[in-house]
């Protein structure tokens, strides 16, 4: 089953949200307690639709025989915003195609540094493609803790 990588449109929104939730609830559950998927999963600063959030973003979508299964968000600065799998895609090179669109196009525009706030569970992929950790982060959000690390991967400038 092939895997295709082509731009967000706004009718993705819904998909695209309800990917975050099952990455989040399901995808992390061996890395996160329950209480800290559902806090995770019910999290957004700002609020808004997913067509609100994602509208500010550069983002890719994976598909596989035409449904969404994955997406990922390049912002501003070269910051990595979203990068979400479904669970039962996960390990399957999705991420590894999204990352792939995402770096050209940070290439592209000439970055020389991306960034990211990554889960325990994204931790590892980033490792792997050449991003090094900064600092773990323990962040409180509505009375959990929630933890990730801080990571960047210089690009050839």
């Amino acid at each position: 089953m092939g895997i295709t990588v082509r731009d967000y449109r706004p009718a993705d929104a819904e998909a695209l949200g309800a990917i975050y939730t099952r990455a989040v609830r399901e995808g992390t559950r061996g890395h996160y307690d329950a209480r800290q998927r559902r806090v995770w999963a019910e999290y957004w600063p700002g609020g808004g639709s997913w067509e609100d959030r994602l509208g500010g973003f550069r983002t890719w979508v994976a598909e596989a025989d035409g449904a969404p299964v994955g997406f990922m968000s390049l912002g501003q600065g070269g910051h990595l915003e979203l990068a979400f799998v479904l669970p039962d895609w996960m390990g399957r090179g999705v991420a590894d195609a999204l990352y792939d669109a995402l770096e050209a196009e940070a290439r592209a525009r000439g970055l020389t540094r991306l960034d990211t706030e990554a889960s325990h569970l994204a931790r590892r992929f980033f490792l792997r493609r050449g991003w090094r950790e900064i600092a773990r982060q323990d962040k409180l959000h509505a009375g959990v803790i929630l933890t990730n690390y801080r990571m960047e991967k210089r690009l050839p400038g």
